[in-house]
């Protein structure tokens, strides 16, 4: 507490040295010192101080509101200054492992806001909850509702707040580009236009504030519903994928819910939707963005790990009932398939290549008619122990294109080179059967560490063979 303590009276000296020439007030210092406080205090302490701080709380929102904080794009060599007013809570000093990012608006019907904080806090875990911070952009002009939301917000969710995971801002008004006499692309009518294109720039100046808060960021709407333990599923994904190359990964199908990104790559996102606010809507702004970055294909988990649950759209109250059939809020589990390398000897169809079929795109593998003997070749970086494997053969479009005889096998011992390695020993664990396989359990039947994975055709077919996906869970490796 020494050390605390000791910080603030520097900071309060080194305010008045400077108080003529600073443009932040003396209350900055207060609230700094406040934040330092703020993160002297435990979790658990903040529990069990619940009541005591929701007080005290009440008293730092009212004086802080409209407390400044100016940042740069400093990625880019023309510069662009924005002020926010922070409403609720401070950024923390400490970087969290995922910002949650929310901008919402005035409804001229329903309002689900507070609904989809109550959703992200309650569906994490006590140690989720110190891994996430939550930043709410009211993107509103009107402030009198501006301020109403945050006092509902901060009478529910204080502790939140005080404990750095809450965060609620707002862009004035005149940080805004112009909304009027924007283009009709698309036919849209002026209404239209002028919406979408302030919500581009309402995620811009979204995506500008949280670039440091964080590793990673997931993009939500105001009206969301959240699976269980969902940050436990979005680690386990960006685990699997080290060592890739991706933007953007997808853990919903509707628009821009579920949306994550690297947080290096957010000023230059929020760069990009201000420079091009009123050419088209955000979510296909966000498609352009992941493929100049070189990101071809869509790159989406399933099942979905948001739902939307508004009925009234904020464009004028419209109705809005679209749902996410993929979604499910409590039988998460999400496939670790740890870097391999990928081969076959079928005659691939086209640009349906091998490693298709063990991504997380929407597209397939997809070879011309297997012959017996012909396989799908998986080679492990290192030897690992499968609990579960799960193949899809075909898809609802073309449901006779799958493995119509077939086994799964394992194996061990490597032999050849980096590119042309196979095992010299392969255990049979099963067959598929209407052209899917699945088992779990593997780790107590095998007893070795699992080097390669062969999927091989046991007969000749007619139909062409599509494998829709691989999914491999793994579990704590043997020693040998």
């Amino acid at each position: 507490m020494s050390f605390v303590l000791k910080n603030c009276i520097q900071i309060l000296d080194t305010m008045r040295c400077f108080r003529k020439r600073s443009a932040i007030p003396v209350l900055g210092a207060l609230i700094i010192c406040l934040l330092f406080l703020n993160l002297y205090f435990e979790d658990g302490y903040v529990l069990e101080e619940d009541k005591r701080l929701r007080d005290t709380s009440t008293l730092q929102f009212n004086s802080d509101r409209y407390v400044p904080i100016i940042k740069d794009f400093s990625n880019f060599s023309s510069s662009i200054n924005i002020s926010y007013r922070i409403l609720a809570g401070m950024p923390s000093s400490r970087k969290r492992y995922l910002t949650i990012g929310l901008s919402s608006v005035k409804r001229k019907k329903g309002n689900y806001l507070l609904e989809t904080i109550k959703s992200i806090f309650e569906q994490s875990s006590y140690e989720e909850l110190k891994e996430i911070v939550v930043v709410v952009h009211l993107a509103e002009f009107d402030l009198t509702w501006g301020e109403t939301i945050v006092q509902d917000i901060s009478r529910k969710f204080s502790h939140h707040i005080i404990a750095g995971r809450l965060i609620i801002i707002n862009t004035p008004i005149e940080f805004y580009p112009n909304l009027e006499g924007l283009k009709r692309n698309y036919n849209d009518p002026d209404d239209r236009v002028k919406f979408r294109s302030k919500q581009n720039v309402d995620y811009a100046f979204l995506l500008h504030f949280c670039a440091n808060l964080s590793d990673y960021y997931v993009m939500l709407e105001d009206d969301v519903r959240c699976s269980r333990n969902f940050l436990a599923a979005i680690k386990k994904v960006i685990n699997s994928r080290k060592g890739s190359n991706w933007v953007t990964m997808e853990f919903s199908k509707l628009g821009y819910i579920g949306k994550l990104y690297h947080s290096h790559d957010l000023p230059r996102l929020a760069n990009f939707l201000l420079m091009f606010y009123q050419e088209m809507p955000c979510d296909w702004l966000l498609i352009h963005f992941r493929g100049l970055l070189a990101q071809k294909d869509a790159i989406r988990f399933k099942p979905s790990l948001f739902q939307h649950m508004g009925y009234y759209s904020s464009y004028k109250g419209a109705e809005n009932k679209l749902k996410d059939d993929e979604f499910e809020e409590d039988s998460i589990d999400v496939p670790d398939n740890p870097p391999v390398v990928l081969s076959t000897n079928m005659i691939v169809f086209e640009n349906y290549e091998v490693s298709k079929a063990y991504s997380s795109t929407e597209e397939y593998f997809w070879a011309k008619s297997p012959s017996s003997g012909d396989f799908y070749h998986i080679v492990f970086e290192k030897p690992i122990k499968i609990s579960k494997i799960k193949v899809s053969t075909g898809t609802e479009d073309r449901q006779n294109d799958i493995l119509h005889h077939g086994t799964l096998e394992v194996g061990e011992r490597l032999v050849g080179n980096k590119k042309g390695r196979k095992c010299t020993t392969y255990l049979r664990l099963g067959d598929f059967k209407n052209g899917n396989f699945e088992m779990e359990g593997i780790d107590r039947k095998v007893l070795f560490n699992i080097d390669c994975i062969r999927i091989l055709a046991t007969k000749n077919q007619v139909e062409w063979l599509i494998i829709k996906s691989i999914s491999i869970w793994t579990a704590e490796p043997t020693t040998q």
